[in-house]
């Protein structure tokens, strides 16, 4: 019993070191290969490949398990697999003209005991055919809603439709079918209120895909508004004031273009003498009973609108007489208009020696008068006092006495 246990001990540590002896040369031998993705038409390359190959065999199997290459040897008689690489180390083959048919799990193997194997998956892409792009309204008046849809037919895997309206992206609904051959059927819709300004602006459907690039469906806005209406003064420049004329043009632009335009005063009659010309107003020799607010209406399809403007007519401008100037300084005063005056300063000065040599004359004048007189004075007080023989004697002859027979005389020269 006890040698039977032991031959048995014995034994199972054999297989144990067999064992780990033959996971270590198979770990050593490393299989590896990669998942492949193919649009389809175009050509796929498989690699097989080993580290540390002890001269083992390698082969590569289709999906069908059906030997596509042993070594370089190719059994299988399908022409559109070629050796690219033989080596200890590696088994290349590509496969052209890919189509759905080839898509599957293709294995790698190496003739080990037992076989180690690795798997390369095939996945064949199909691009969507060019998108279409479809609107429920070829037209729309602004404020309105319209829809627009976008299909991207025949494609595997199935595509991504996102939407663009100038350079704002839109949010769809998408809708995915399946068709019986394995291919996909994208649907999106897009809502949107449109305005005036949207018309003409360009709506994308761009399509993403992993096989397909810079695919898009592109639908320009058409968008009807009512009309935008200006009213420009043709003339007068500035203020209207009596007797002036007024000419007034009617701008209005719209989709459709305004097939009416009409002048109207608001609250009163257009004065009788008015003359309307198509979009133009043209009144002549204004007063004041024309005041008042003046409206264009312009009106289409989706609806009118207008513009006011509001008369108001200012007094006739003052005549006021012109000036006679020298011709010679005609020149200069209008050089100087609008500056300050210039001063005179040579016709100054001469008012200023006038009123002084006046002065002068009138001081002289004055001064030879009071000198006169003072001296007359003084000769009245001394006449008769030489020829007196006492103070009281010249005192009488200086009161009016004539006894004296001499008169005495002075001169100032």
């Amino acid at each position: 019993m006890a040698s039977t246990a032991s031959g048995s001990l014995a034994l199972s540590l054999s297989l144990v070191v067999i064992s780990m002896a033959f996971l270590l040369k198979v770990e050593g031998q490393n299989l590896a290969t990669d998942n492949v993705s193919v649009v389809e038409g175009e050509t796929a390359t498989i690699s097989c490949r080993v580290k540390n190959n002890d001269e083992s065999v390698i082969q590569l199997l289709n999906p069908n398990r059906q030997t596509i290459y042993f070594r370089d040897v190719r059994p299988l008689k399908d022409s559109r697999f070629q050796l690219v690489n033989f080596s200890d180390n590696e088994l290349r083959v590509s496969l052209s003209n890919v189509s759905l048919s080839d898509e599957g799990r293709y294995v790698c193997q190496l003739y080990t005991d037992p076989p180690q194997e690795a798997y390369a998956d095939i996945t064949v892409l199909v691009p969507p055919g060019n998108p279409i792009i479809e609107s429920r309204d070829d037209v729309v008046s602004e404020g309105n809603e319209t829809e627009l849809t976008c299909t991207a037919m025949g494609s595997k895997p199935a595509a991504s439709i996102r939407w663009m309206k100038g350079e704002i992206e839109l949010r769809g609904e998408t809708t995915v079918e399946e068709t019986y051959d394995r291919m996909f059927t994208v649907i999106s819709r897009v809502r949107l209120s449109v305005s005036k300004e949207d018309d003409g602006v360009p709506v994308d459907c761009i399509i993403d895909h992993p096989a397909a690039n810079d695919l898009l469906a592109q639908r320009n806005l058409e968008v009807l508004y009512k009309p935008e209406v200006k009213i420009v003064v043709t003339y007068p420049e500035g203020l209207t004031r009596e007797g002036d004329n007024l000419d007034l043009t009617c701008i209005a632009e719209g989709k459709p273009h305004p097939h009416q335009i009409n002048w109207l005063r608001v609250d009163e009659d257009v004065p009788p003498h008015a003359v309307v010309t198509g979009s133009d107003l043209y009144i002549e020799n204004l007063n004041k009973s024309f005041n008042g607010t003046y409206r264009c209406v312009a009106s289409n399809a989706v609806g009118e609108a207008y513009d006011d403007y509001i008369l108001y007519v200012y007094d006739a401008p003052t005549t006021i007489p012109t000036p006679t100037t020298n011709p010679v300084n005609t020149q200069d005063s209008r050089a100087g208009e609008g500056a300050p005056p210039k001063i005179d300063h040579a016709v100054i000065g001469g008012v200023v020696a006038v009123v002084m040599f006046a002065i002068l004359c009138a001081l002289i004048v004055l001064g030879r008068y009071f000198a006169r007189h003072k001296g007359t004075y003084f000769t009245h007080e001394a006449k008769g006092a030489d020829d007196a023989a006492d103070a009281d004697t010249a005192i009488i002859n200086a009161e009016g006495g004539h006894n004296n027979t001499d008169e005495k005389k002075e001169y100032y020269i």
